[in-house]
């Protein structure tokens, strides 16, 4: 646990979120799995949680989203594989899993060894140690699965690093044959709101988000080679509100209005 550092606000929110959702609003994201780990985090962590309802359920809201554009890529694509960039302690795959694919999580060397802890590797999910903007986890794969469509998932990562690296990432993946990206984004506008409804509340109040999306049929032309828009969507169209905070309604009902968080979905 102490080599995780600075990482383990990020690591953890998440599970909180999924946690939260699971107990008090099922309709958007039941994590059968992240309740079973609860007993299993830092302990003191849950009680020290003064995160509000809206900072919870938006990492919880995260989860559903990739669930959701994962079970139509499974749908579509029996044979397909799921490689998780940026993964964190996500269970993904006990949500999403149809008894057949193929799993790839990846994430810096201390998080994967910690997530090897509370969540030792099931049979048909692998983990890599590893920096995702590097080339070597997707000619890893590829090796494994020459032919295979690919969907990428990449949860909560881009929003810190340059358009520039995202870029050169996109572009390096559109080379290693059928593929599809699954992201959510910040617009321009959305970093304010984000700031301040989320990231001062985990004390990143001065992180720097210097990627975001206005347009993802600009974006896919930036990359170029043919990369396609096959969705771009609100953050909360698809979640049920019933019984939420008047709060936490109104900013979400902000955020899609303006914008502001979105999914977007690519063909590479």
């Amino acid at each position: 646990m102490s080599k995780l550092g600075v990482i383990e606000d990020t690591l953890f929110v998440p599970m909180l979120g999924r946690i939260y959702a699971s107990e008090h609003c099922p309709e958007i994201l039941f994590d059968n799995k992240a309740l079973e780990l609860k007993k299993k985090l830092p302990p003191g962590l849950l009680e020290q949680n003064r995160l509000s309802q809206y900072a919870l359920l938006a990492s919880a809201v995260r989860s559903a989203n990739m669930d959701r554009f994962i079970r139509a890529f499974l749908e579509r694509r029996q044979d397909g594989v799921i490689v998780q960039l940026g993964c964190g302690l996500e269970t993904a795959c006990y949500r999403c899993d149809n008894g057949r694919t193929r799993w790839y999580a990846l994430d810096l060397p201390p998080v994967v060894e910690y997530r090897r802890e509370l969540l030792p590797e099931p049979e048909r999910e692998i983990y890599l140690a590893g920096d995702a903007f590097a080339g070597n986890w997707i000619r890893q794969i590829r090796t494994d699965v020459p032919q295979a469509p690919i969907l990428v998932t990449a949860g909560g990562l881009f929003h810190y690093f340059s358009e520039t690296k995202v870029m050169e990432l996109l572009g390096m993946l559109s080379e290693f044959g059928e593929m599809e990206l699954i992201f959510d984004a910040v617009s321009k506008g959305g970093m304010a709101m984000m700031r301040k409804k989320y990231m001062k509340q985990l004390g990143h109040g001065d992180a720097q988000m210097v990627f975001y999306v206005d347009s993802a049929s600009e974006l896919a032309s930036k990359i170029g080679g043919g990369v396609r828009v096959l969705s771009e969507e609100p953050y909360y169209r698809h979640i049920p509100r019933t019984g939420l905070k008047l709060s936490t309604k109104v900013s979400m009902e902000i955020s899609d209005r303006f914008r502001m968080v979105k999914m977007v979905n690519l063909r590479l």
